[in-house]
């Protein structure tokens, strides 16, 4: 008996169940692995490093039949569904991290979605964040044993002395009776409960973010992995916990580049020739805040709202309930940096150039004032100011802002159908649909008809069958002829529109149903896939004949 069961993802990282036997292992994990796979302890052949050539790999490689199987880039072998494979010396190409990953990117892509990664000798509290980053989940005690063997004490924050056992760094069981070998298992068994830990939280980025400082090449792999078309497939497109852009990094994150590139590539604007750029608030979303409320007030629906902020750039009024907008955090200095500047000002011009306005007025002070300016040059537009103090919120200033907007037509609310295009990229034209209910927490109806409904925490349009029915294309996942009795399992999916990512809103559609439900994997993983949920159902809805 044997399978590998995914319960819940984080980017890359993933937390699941390993059955071997009549034996379960949940991962990530280091194990004694010897005791589960009794093959490893007469296997020859197989500690290749990833990196030799095809040739040598032909000559050498030796698979015994038996689990876990070894891969390598070089050589292609049949793996099925619910395998463990073994994936020896990828730990001697983290000085080397381009080739690392794109390597482990191309392997990857060779087996299925649902199979666990072993990688030996290799996991030590300092590197197990980065390691199950990069797409591993079995691990095992050797590297910690062997740094025992030269006395050094292991912490998730690098590597000191024996002797600093001694300074009460650490308390347990091993530390107390003086034990290093133990302490060093203790280390690496409680940093990846950690890590599974943030996994199912959502929250395992925010922790790789300060655990890869440690080493040069540990950062360098985590930022070539967030460039990784692997990285952004199995992102999610929202989360119920908060973005917190902490470091220099964050604004290279899926999450910040996904937002950036669907405003300017799908994003439809309303039909308003005018806009203003205001400043982002602390509170989310950005129109419960007292500051954008005067905001608001003062425009009076004259122009078209855009909301400047690092990390995201710029967000539109009717989309600021879309992940990561509405739950991001940042730590405010007053400052931002020559790459959020340059990040930012890239965003303002690639936005403006697609969607040219009449006018463009700036509720702006400090940096984001020489941002806009920038931004402004570069794309050949002209920008007018209205702030007549330092602050923007005084009466002065709201009333400049007023006095600039004299004489400029409303605009007509335009929610539903911005949101449908940066959700789906779909140009929802239909007239006549009303926005009901309180801030955030709205429904769209027509008559009695309810079409989609809003998720404030997620910041996601869920479309009723009604509202799918508005959506023609995208965002369908393809079944086989069953009514579905629960969620969907990956083998049941023939088919899956590329675009799906974990979180997305899906309609399923089969021979003798449909349904309506989330995205928890992403296409590529439904299609690829033997195992695992693959759409969490909310409603099932049966066809005739």
């Amino acid at each position: 008996m044997k399978g590998v069961e995914i319960l819940s993802r984080d980017g890359t990282a993933r937390y699941g169940r390993l059955t071997v036997e009549e034996q379960a292992l949940l991962f990530p994990s280091a194990t004694d692995t010897t005791e589960i796979f009794p093959a490893l302890n007469n296997r020859a052949g197989t500690s290749i490093p990833p990196a030799d050539d095809p040739g040598f790999i032909s000559r050498f490689l030796v698979r015994d039949g038996n689990q876990p199987i070894p891969v390598h880039v070089h050589s292609p072998t049949d793996i099925q569904s619910g395998e463990t494979v073994i994936a020896p010396n990828w730990h001697t190409l983290l000085s080397r991290p381009r080739d690392f990953c794109q390597l482990l990117d191309e392997l990857k892509g060779t087996i299925p979605p649902d199979t666990c990664w072993y990688l030996p000798g290799a996991a030590l509290p300092e590197n197990a964040a980065i390691l199950v980053h990069a797409g591993f989940d079995l691990f095992d005690y050797i590297a910690a044993d062997l740094a025992t063997a030269q006395g050094i004490f292991c912490l998730p924050d690098g590597q000191y002395p024996e002797k600093v056992m001694e300074e009460g760094l650490c308390s347990c069981q091993g530390c107390k009776g003086g034990d290093l070998h133990l302490h060093n298992r203790i280390a690496l068994d409680q940093e990846l409960a950690l890590i599974g830990r943030r996994i199912r939280d959502g929250t395992f980025r925010e922790l790789l973010d300060g655990r890869c400082r440690t080493k040069p090449e540990l950062v360098s792999v985590m930022r070539h992995i967030e460039r990784s078309d692997r990285m952004e497939q199995n992102s999610p497109v929202s989360r119920a916990s908060q973005f917190l852009a902490t470091s220099g990094d964050s604004i290279h994150r899926v999450e910040v580049r996904r937002f950036a590139d669907r405003l300017v590539e799908r994003y439809i604007p309303p039909a308003s020739d005018v806009a203003v750029l205001i400043p982002c608030s602390a509170k989310k979303p950005y129109s419960l805040s007292q500051s954008h409320r005067k905001f608001s007030q003062a425009i009076g629906r004259r122009a078209h709202e855009l909301i400047m902020t690092s990390p995201l750039g710029l967000v539109p009024r009717d989309i600021e309930l879309c992940y990561p907008a509405a739950a991001y955090d940042v730590p405010v200095t007053g400052y931002w940096d020559h790459e959020e500047r340059y990040q930012i000002t890239r965003t303002l011009v690639r936005y403006f150039t697609r969607h040219p306005y009449r006018r463009v007025i700036a509720h702006l002070d400090g940096d984001a004032r020489i941002i806009a300016q920038d931004a402004a040059d570069q794309a050949g537009f002209e920008i007018e100011f209205s702030c007549r103090s330092e602050r923007l919120t005084d009466h002065n200033s709201l009333q400049a802002l007023s006095e600039a907007l004299a004489g400029e037509r409303k605009v007509k609310s335009h929610l539903v159908r911005g949101m449908i295009s940066f959700q789906f990229g779909y140009d929802l034209k239909v007239p006549n649909l009303e926005v009901k209910g309180s801030y955030p927490d709205q429904v769209v109806k027509r008559g009695r008809i309810l079409y989609f409904t809003t998720n404030p925490s997620l910041g996601m349009l869920r479309p009723t069958f009604d509202g799918w029915s508005l959506i023609e294309t995208g965002y369908r996942v393809y079944i086989d002829d069953f009514v579905p009795q629960g969620d969907i399992l990956a083998p049941g999916v023939i088919d899956a529109d590329p675009v799906i990512r974990p979180g997305d809103e899906v309609l399923v559609i089969g021979d003798k149903a449909m349904a309506t439900g989330r995205a928890v994997m992403s296409a590529d993983e439904m299609v690829r896939s033997s195992r695992g949920i693959a759409v969490r159902v909310r409603k099932v809805k049966k066809l005739d004949g």
